[in-house]
């Protein structure tokens, strides 16, 4: 096989994003070992610039774990929920019912409140069923990746506070894409990872965990090995990871991170996603027959989702897809499962617009251009 095989597109999928030339650059720095000092040099500002980025400071610890964000999402499952405790899910989509699943699988007395794909949370409904099953632990997603819907993550977290619960937060496609102030937002944990809108490789799932979540998770028992918080912050308050690292990505982060605060400036990063939204947004309402599938107010400020006309199949919408590698864009044709679902129920089917991490307006500009004429084929 050769180099040669592999296809150079542009990303405009909602995770793995684009990365810039200067990060894949960055991995070619050198390797470190992850007990030298050599680590401090890049997973010290690493931190820092974590903590910066969410809105944080010392009432958050931050963890890095080996693999995505699911990997921190099913460690707060393992390490917060105890076996005679109630964990209620709650699900605007495809990642609010992995959150469930995660409960399920790992053997919690599970209870989940599934709102349709492109609703936002009912806090009527929550307060309802919080009401009913008296939780413990409560997990949500701040911004669905399936369905382009973001939730109040103050309002939300306020009110399962008021029942008495922590507020375990999926936070994977939103973090480095928008101010979340994370003191200030009401969250126990907020889990994220960095293929996201960090515009890194996959390979780290992010966890912000308060001093209220590890001391509840010093309770619970049958954590796992590194689904364990505690554990995992033994290493974590030495800048360390609790396993190996993928240092070549700790190169990059370091390097990545160091460039959101202190070049592009967070401020300007956020803006530059909001700017993008904008852009979107004017593109489908010049679609004859396309509509914006998130309501007003909840709409995602790192990927859209958009109903395409009636009669538009999954089919086609792979056409577009193969149309748009030859023009060297990645098109998202929707989320497999959800898609599936819709197609079989008669309803309209979605695709998805990325807009997150690195992308610029002129690149998003260029590739809405080339996708114009492809849709209304």
């Amino acid at each position: 096989m050769s180099t040669q095989d592999f296809a150079e597109l542009q990303l405009f999928i909602t995770g793995p994003t684009f990365i810039r030339p200067e990060i894949r650059e960055a991995g070619l720095l050198p390797e470190f070992g992850h007990r030298d000092s050599e680590n401090n040099k890049r997973f010290k500002p690493i931190m820092a610039n974590l903590k910066t980025l969410a809105g944080c400071a010392d009432d958050f610890h931050v963890i890095i774990l080996n693999g995505s964000g699911s990997s921190a999402m099913e460690a707060t499952v393992r390490s917060l929920v105890a076996d005679d405790e109630t964990v209620l899910n709650v699900s605007v989509g495809a990642f609010g019912d992995l959150y469930h699943k995660m409960a399920v699988v790992n053997g919690k007395k599970a209870q989940q409140l599934k709102f349709a794909p492109g609703s936002a949370i009912d806090l009527a409904k929550l307060e309802a069923a919080l009401t009913e099953h008296k939780p413990a632990c409560v997990t949500f997603t701040h911004n669905e990746t399936s369905t382009g819907v973001t939730n109040d993550l103050r309002a939300v977290c306020a009110l399962i506070r008021k029942h008495g619960a922590l507020p375990l937060v999926d936070g994977v496609s939103i973090f480095g894409g928008a101010a979340i102030d994370l003191s200030g937002s009401g969250a126990a944990t907020y889990a994220t990872s960095t293929q996201k809108s960090l515009a890194l490789p996959a390979g780290f799932g992010i966890l912000f965990a308060s001093e209220e979540a590890i001391e509840k998770a010093k309770a619970v028992k049958n954590k796992g090995f590194a689904t364990d918080i505690n554990a995992q912050l033994g290493r974590a308050s030495k800048s360390q990871t609790l396993t190996t690292p993928n240092c070549t990505l700790a190169n990059q982060m370091c390097v990545q991170l160091d460039y959101i605060v202190n070049t592009e400036g967070i401020d300007k990063r956020f803006a530059r996603h909001q700017q993008m939204r904008a852009m979107v947004a004017d593109f489908v309402a010049g679609l004859p027959g396309f509509e914006l599938l998130a309501p007003e107010g909840h709409r995602s400020p790192t990927l859209t989702a958009v109903r395409v006309p009636a009669g538009v199949t999954v089919a086609e919408l792979k056409k577009v897809k193969e149309a748009m590698r030859a023009k060297g864009f990645l098109f998202d044709p929707g989320y497999g499962k959800l898609n599936t679902d819709l197609e079989e129920k008669g309803q309209r089917v979605l695709i998805r617009l990325g807009h997150m991490g690195d992308i610029t307006p002129a690149m998003l500009a260029a590739y809405l251009d080339a996708l114009k004429p492809e849709l209304l084929k």
